[in-house]
């Protein structure tokens, strides 16, 4: 056995309890808290201050604790009873489906399972750490950055945000916790309540992404790739293997999929002569600054790099074009978010279409590999990949279509859209004439429903204006 295998086999043994401790996730981080409310429903906690003492017992539905810092202590008070100042308080429980309420002043309330530990960051603001099982944890960020329906969705959302999680667990060690609540890290703005979304979270227990040497691989991820994902360099400047531009057609009649945003030319000029020191006055650079175009992604326009200009512009994405209209421009955008990795629209359409959760992810990470910690025979490649050359299967018209969508992506984006349109109605009309196997009848009933969707999506959500719309909000 080779160095490689060896370290991938001895990974993928690594036992699985391994990954079922609680990680300590900062809730509400990026809110300046001065006072909140815990109360509970079906649960009992206890109460303890500075990890020793008891506040209080048996706290259950009806019982309710109102906390406020002062001078770096916290002010405790039970059902209106104050007890004390402490420089830490922590509700703690034994039941494996606990959990308590949040209700911080001038904030939607929050549930979160499993434990709270609460200081003072100050004289005035409250700090809130849950101290969460690891997989109700990743449930509740598949809750928290995606929507939808069908549960590989969820699936997919919970194996991306699980890699993430295992790979990046020091990122705010300084600080005292694994993790914070808002995108910095992965949202997590509420316990999962969604039976379907747990039960999907569940059914990928210890699925990950790994790279061709069995490390666990970051995995970046965004709204709407536009019809192109990016290149990790263009981006962040470090090139990585498996974060590398491709065709996602798949993203193309979502919600997130088009934006424009107009500006005087006077305005767009001014600002590149100004900020970057470009001789707007150059009828060569005049004419790049106001016909740029991207049939394909780009990284720079003129030497200044996009993603410097998607933040002073406050765009959507790096992904547009200009048009000029003599006193004005207007910019043709594509997409939304970094576009590095995957592309959220783009997999729940593929979900809809009836991918397999695995072709997703090979999809939008390069070369890697999805595989189940603790299960060696995980070790396959994706069931498409691999059963593509197959001869006789019964299920060859359902793997035929899919693996046509797949092709679709390294299409040019006009033409990659068009034939899929033309594909839907041809396999609807086929499922409608001919007795093809169950799966193939599915999967035209699945696109059918989904173009429905969309169509009625779209008509729903022509001003989006928050990148994390989907967001769960309490």
């Amino acid at each position: 056995m080779n160095k490689r295998n060896a370290y991938i086999l001895m990974m993928l043994l690594i036992p699985t309890v391994v990954f079922a401790d609680k990680v300590k996730v900062r809730v509400f981080s990026t809110a300046n808290i001065a006072y909140t409310k815990i109360s509970f429903e079906n649960s009992t906690y206890s109460l303890l201050g500075d990890n020793v003492d008891t506040i209080a017992a048996n706290l259950t539905k009806g019982d309710f604790v109102e906390l406020t810092p002062f001078a770096k202590e916290v002010v405790v008070s039970v059902n209106g009873e104050k007890r004390g100042n402490f420089e830490s308080v922590s509700f703690v429980t034994n039941q494996d489906d606990a959990y308590l309420y949040i209700s911080p002043k001038g904030y939607k309330q929050r549930s979160y399972e499993d434990d709270l530990h609460v200081t003072a960051l100050n004289s005035k603001h409250l700090q809130l750490i849950n101290n969460v099982e690891f997989e109700k944890y990743v449930a509740g960020v598949a809750q928290s950055e995606i929507y939808g329906k069908h549960a590989d969705i969820f699936r997919v959302q919970a194996i991306i945000s699980r890699t993430w999680a295992m790979r990046n667990m020091e990122k705010h060690k300084a600080d005292g916790y694994n993790f914070c609540d808002n995108v910095h890290c992965q949202a997590y703005y509420n316990r999962c309540i969604r039976e379907d979304i747990k039960l999907a979270a569940q059914s990928s227990v210890n699925e990950v992404l790994v790279d061709a040497d069995g490390n666990l691989i970051e995995t970046p991820f965004h709204s709407n790739s536009g019809g192109q994902t990016a290149n990790s360099e263009d981006v962040w400047k470090s090139e990585i293997e498996y974060l590398r531009s491709v065709k996602d057609t798949f993203s193309y009649g979502m919600k997130q999929s088009v934006w424009t945003k107009e500006f005087s030319t006077d305005k767009w000029l001014n600002y590149f002569a100004k900020n970057h020191k470009l001789n707007i006055n150059d009828e060569s650079v005049r004419n790049e600054l106001l016909n740029f175009t991207q049939d394909e992604r780009k990284a720079k326009i003129m030497g200044v790099p996009l993603t410097t200009i998607r933040k002073d512009w406050n765009l959507k994405s790096t992904f547009f074009s200009v048009v000029y209209y003599g006193d004005k421009v207007v910019l043709e955008g594509k997409g939304y978010g970094h576009g590095v990795g995957l592309s959220q629209e783009g997999a729940i359409r593929m979900v809809e279409l009836g991918v397999p959760y695995k072709d997703i992810l090979v999809h939008y990470y390069t070369g890697a590999r999805v595989v189940r910690l603790g299960a060696e025979a995980e070790m396959q490649e994706p069931m498409l990949l691999a059963s593509a050359t197959t001869e006789g299967n019964v299920d060859d018209d359902f793997t035929n279509d899919v693996m046509n969508m797949i092709t679709m992506a390294t299409e040019p984006v006009g033409v990659a859209v068009e034939d899929e349109k033309k594909k839907e109605t041809k396999t609807v009309v086929e499922a409608e004439n001919s007795n093809k196997s169950k799966r193939s009848s599915d999967l035209a009933s699945r696109m059918l429903n989904t173009k429905n969707q969309l169509a009625e999506e779209s008509s729903k959500n022509n001003n989006v204006d928050n990148e994390n719309d989907w967001v769960y909000e309490w």
